[in-house]
């Protein structure tokens, strides 16, 4: 029987996409689906048990420049991988060791002591989640222990606390191309491409995570709030201010789901500075590191144009350098100026790869759920589905309502992108308007249901950052959520129709109509009271 190029050829990932709404657990769902490619494999091959080994494993096949390999340690040994991998493990260091020092500690005195107002707090909250935008772990560990002193004091309820965290972690980490997320998403395109130039293209198009921004500074600055959301904030109006034993706990919450570092136990001698030179070095030698695997620093066609060389530059080879970089200056920083010693600072080693281990384990079961699929000939079969349909026009929204259900269904963000954004590459060719709208779509559906589902990591952190109820946070948060995701995939519509007039064309026709919708529905909302 014959697998190959054929309907069976989507069977795997769908296996593992259903898996892991039934089960709620997305690491054997895709375990799963990996085996079954393995199985159809080796059985169109006619290889046998043999056979089936070697290409759940490592398997080459053809010759010469046609070779292609196969299998869960060709996919860990690939280059672009394991460069991919050790970024993420700088990354979870740097996190800790900003956090070590003190950094994110000194920012919360600073903001307790200039922040003067309710609506200040809340905006103050606002900036420091969208400047934290390198990993949304980062964001929620920083954010929720800073702020929650200060919008206490302030009388902001735990659960709008919640609400600015959450709207901020992974909404602004998923639009920044310098960023664990972006790494990832990276990873997921075809062998060959230019991964990060693709995820930058797709960024303008990312509607829910734009519009949650935007919406989220449109309710600080109005002061309008749903009901429930009213209900907490009168509620935090009468409350005294002193510690109660859910505010108590969050510290112990976020030291366990996050780089295990409670910000309680850091050190006084952090100043804001051990927060912002950090995130100042990682962002600039990031960049400097693009453009020097994009050929900017060898004399040749792309020095000088710095443009250039960032758009043909090498992410998973960049992003190393950078980030390395970045982390021998932080180190060098922070122990010149005594606020931590060489020995804490090379235990964070520890606690950053341990921080990044679930994040990397997705990676590398989606990466290898991708090269069965590959091999099955999925790519070709829905390719040839594509042609001649006139449907194409609805995928974006489609895709932005499939990929939403499967991250609230599962709770992970990164877990849908490896399910769904190598059959988004597969499906459309290499520059089609649609292949960046339906990646786009990809993305903020998967930022969606991540950020409206009760078992996701990052809400979970948001609201043990904030020290509310977990329930009160989910159930709070969720009209506005809705609200958000109703005018995205609306927009998404119009993208869709208007895709074949460009991605210029597109984009800016859908961000008229998605500002236009967004400002008539918060209108209309408040008009009707909704908002109020």
């Amino acid at each position: 029987m014959n697998f190959i190029g054929t309907y069976w050829s989507l069977v795997p990932p769908l296996v593992a996409m259903l898996l892991a709404l039934v089960t709620k657990e997305v690491y054997s769902s895709l375990f799963v689906g990996i085996v079954l490619g393995a199985v159809f494999y080796c059985i169109s091959m006619g290889t046998g048990v043999e056979g089936f080994i070697s290409h759940l494993l490592d398997n080459t096949v053809g010759t010469g420049a046609d070779a292609q390999s196969f299998g869960l340690i060709h996919c860990i040994s690939d280059k672009w991988n394991v460069g991919i991998l050790i970024f993420m493990v700088i990354l979870g260091t740097l996190v800790a060791l900003t956090n070590k020092a003190g950094g994110s500690a000194a920012f919360g005195r600073w903001a307790a002591k200039h922040v003067k107002s309710k609506v200040g707090a809340q905006i103050a909250t606002l900036m420091l989640g969208l400047l934290i935008f390198i990993d949304d772990y980062f964001n929620c560990l920083t954010v929720g222990s800073v702020m929650r002193p200060v919008t206490k004091r302030h009388h902001v309820s735990r659960e709008k606390l919640a609400y600015l965290i959450d709207s901020t972690a992974a909404p602004v980490c998923v639009i920044a191309p310098i960023s664990s997320w972006a790494a990832a998403v990276a990873g997921f395109c075809a062998v060959g491409e230019n991964g990060l130039a693709l995820f930058c293209q797709a960024i303008p198009f990312n509607f829910y995570a734009f519009f949650s921004i935007i919406f989220l500074m449109l309710i600080v600055l109005s002061q309008k709030d749903f009901s429930l959301m009213r209900k907490y904030n009168l509620k935090a109006q009468t409350d005294k201010v002193e510690p109660d034993k859910v505010g108590e706990v969050a510290d112990a919450k976020m030291e366990a789901t996050s780089s295990g570092i409670s910000l309680k136990k850091l050190g006084k001698n952090g100043t804001v500075l051990d927060l912002v030179v950090p995130i100042v070095l990682f962002i600039a030698s990031c960049v400097m590191g693009m453009a020097y695997s994009g050929g900017f620093f060898t004399p040749g066609e792309t020095c000088g144009h710095f443009i250039d060389a960032f758009a043909a530059s090498n992410a998973s080879v960049g992003l190393v350098i950078g980030s390395l970089t970045a982390l021998l200056l932080t180190i060098g920083w922070l122990t010149s100026r005594r606020v931590i010693n060489f020995e804490d600072a090379m235990s964070c080693l520890i606690k950053g790869f341990e921080a990044m281990v679930p994040a990397m384990l997705i990676l590398v079961l989606a990466w290898t759920l991708k090269s069965m699929t590959d091999s099955l000939g999925a790519a070709t079969y829905v390719a040839g589905l594509m042609q001649g349909t006139n449907l194409d026009q609805l995928l974006p929204a489609v895709i932005f309502v499939v990929s939403c259900f499967l991250a609230f269904a599962t709770g992970t963000s990164w877990g849908t992108f490896g399910i769904l954004i190598p059959i988004c590459v597969a499906v459309f060719p290499v520059g089609a308007p649609l292949r960046i709208i339906s990646i786009s779509a990809c993305m903020a559906g998967a930022v969606c249901g991540d950020h409206i589902s009760p078992i996701s990591d990052t809400t979970i952190m948001a609201s043990a950052g904030s020290g509310c109820k977990h329930a009160n946070h989910v159930s709070s948060q969720l009209p506005y959520a809705i609200t958000v995701a109703a005018i995205a995939f609306a927009t998404y519509l119009v993208a869709g129709i208007t895709q074949h007039w460009g991605t210029l064309t597109s984009g800016v026709i859908s961000w008229t109509f998605g500002i236009l919708a967004m400002a008539t529905t918060f209108l209309t909302l408040v008009k009707t009271k909704k908002l109020a």
